[in-house]
């Protein structure tokens, strides 16, 4: 029987040293890599040629999507499993239009991520049981929804939204990033444009609607401090 090359990549040492004790036990897996971030996931991939790739959305660097569209477009005989913390159709449909052959949330039991390697091998996609019924290919137009939007924010931008939304000023997000002031204005700037947000309030309805923060988490008003 052929042996399936598998490549992991999390950012998360403790868990990919978890994916990769879980795959070893599974008779015709091999796991051939690890990697802990994007770059290194594209080097890998280029370098080992996987038949599998179990791939972590959130990463450093080159973020879990882009290294899923580059390898899809450079590496059409590499078939990539996305492993995600986030249990949503809107996700799942999001990285099959990408080029994932797969979705699993990483609650998912053992028997499943074996059964969903198993299917994407001899040429199937894989969706969890929940969502067998939702269509995996040829989305409707309107799919590019807000979720979708989230995805394509880098981590970074991610913790500078999170950060505005909870009230907390320019210097403050700085400090607390241990990154420059310029370089949070940046991002800011970055995060309204892609979003298509041109005011802190509008920033913080969207963290909350997308449930990076609740309304808990609002910091006092006298953090807020404008652009200081």
């Amino acid at each position: 029987m052929k042996i399936i090359r598998v490549l992991v990549i999390d950012d998360h040492t403790l868990i990919r040293a978890g994916i990769t004790a879980l795959l070893e036990r599974m008779e015709r897996i091999q796991v051939v890599g690890e990697a802990g971030d994007g770059d290194e996931a594209m080097r890998l991939i280029q370098e080992l040629s996987p038949d599998i790739v179990l791939l972590d959305l959130e990463m450093p660097g080159l973020s879990g999507l882009e290294v899923l569209r580059e390898t899809t477009a450079r590496f059409p005989a590499v078939k990539t499993i996305v492993l995600s913390v986030h249990d949503a159709e809107e996700y799942a449909q999001r990285v099959v239009q990408a080029g994932a052959v797969g979705y699993l949330p990483k609650s998912a039991a053992s028997t499943e991520l074996e059964r969903a390697i198993e299917q994407v091998v001899h040429g199937d996609h894989y969706l969890p049981a929940a969502r067998t019924q939702a269509p995996v290919v040829n989305s409707a137009p309107g799919m590019d929804t807000e979720t979708a939007i989230q995805l394509d924010l880098t981590p970074r931008q991610r913790e500078v939204l999170t950060l505005v939304a909870e009230g907390y000023s320019t210097r403050a997000i700085a400090r607390a990033l241990g990154i420059s002031v310029k370089t949070v204005e940046t991002h800011r700037a970055q995060l309204m444009d892609r979003l298509d947000i041109h005011d802190v309030a509008s920033l913080v309805r969207y963290a909350i609607k997308m449930k990076l923060i609740s309304l808990e988490q609002r910091a006092p008003a006298k953090k807020m401090g404008g652009r200081g």
